[in-house]
């Protein structure tokens, strides 16, 4: 075997590295997972919009009594730019009215605490899939994945809560200190915001899915894919929905949810095939440990130096 390092990357290994993505995304079933990955979003949607908005009806009137009316429509609102709007006025604005209108009293329920485990579905589907595809499933066992899901879930669902009024709230009071002849930046900036706010999001999942993580840097080029695949591939689908409906063909009743699913569909798919990816560069060009890695495993052996002269000793 040689000592030799890998050779740096160029423009020539961009088809390989292209072939060995595809092909893993391949043997790991990417469009089962993806599917599967569907399900659980469609099954969790209530419950964490459940678990954010009950959150936040004792959260948002600290702010102003206008905090959560602005919170539901900045969710709609965004939902708006990723969803087609069906599935926004069929699926995603009526439930989180009718949660809002609940919220406060599901909180202190038992309904909520089992929201928690049935919200947390989706993310575990997402952690699932990126282990898999960095073929570290055998260092977690599932019973412990599905725990660790929850608890992501849970973090997530605090860090969302205590910023959901400022995110809804900036935005206009922004607005309403700058020079009307900034609205543009304002409107256009948006985006660009947008777009960079998903790609670190995805890299953090990438990051704390893993049971043995790359370095950060390493998984921004599979989260700038899935961010890329995402985008593009619900702008064809709202494409292609806004035809399909212009032409008279539809699937009735069941049109808005198999939309939902559809979109749900291709999140599955953006995450996985950026973690593919990532697993395919990390196992050309392997990754050195990272900090707090090495940092555990200098205690680890710290630690067994210690006891074994302590064992010697006695």
């Amino acid at each position: 075997m040689s000592d030799q390092p890998p050779a740096r990357p160029t423009r020539h290994h961009i088809w390989p590295i292209t072939k060995r993505t595809l092909s893993k995304a391949w043997d790991d079933s990417i469009f089962s997972e993806a599917a599967q990955a569907a399900f659980w979003c469609a099954l969790s949607l209530p419950p964490l919009l459940l678990g954010m908005l009950g959150s936040l009806a004792y959260l948002a009137p600290l702010f102003g009594p206008d905090t959560l009316p602005a919170i539901e429509e900045q969710l709609i609102g965004t939902s708006g730019r990723f969803f087609s709007q069906n599935v926004v006025n069929e699926i995603i604005a009526p439930t989180i009215y009718d949660i809002v209108r609940g919220a406060r009293g599901e909180v202190v329920s038992l309904g909520f605490v089992i929201s928690l485990w049935a919200g947390s579905s989706a993310i575990s589907a997402f952690v699932d899939s990126v282990v898999e595809a960095h073929d570290q499933t055998p260092l977690r066992h599932p019973v412990r994945q599905r725990f660790y899901a929850l608890g992501l879930y849970v973090v997530m669902l605090v860090c969302a809560v205590l910023t959901a009024p400022f995110i809804a709230l900036g935005p206009r009071k922004i607005s309403e200190s700058i020079p009307e002849s900034w609205d543009n930046v304002l409107q256009y900036g948006y985006y660009p915001v947008l777009v960079i706010v998903l790609v670190l999001a995805v890299t953090v999942l990438y990051r704390v899915s893993l049971p043995a993580p790359l370095p950060t840097h390493r998984l921004l080029v599979g989260a700038v894919l899935a961010t890329a695949v995402f985008l593009i591939a619900t702008v064809g689908l709202r494409i292609y929905l806004t035809w399909i409906t212009a032409t008279g063909y539809t699937y009735g009743a069941l049109a808005t949810p198999i939309a939902f699913l559809l979109f749900a569909f291709l999140l599955g798919f953006a995450i996985m095939i950026g973690a593919e990816l990532n697993a395919a560069v990390q196992e050309e060009w392997p990754a050195p440990d990272t900090h707090a890695r090495r940092l555990r495993e200098w205690i680890e052996e710290r630690t067994d130096t210690r006891n074994g002269a302590d064992g010697t000793t006695s």
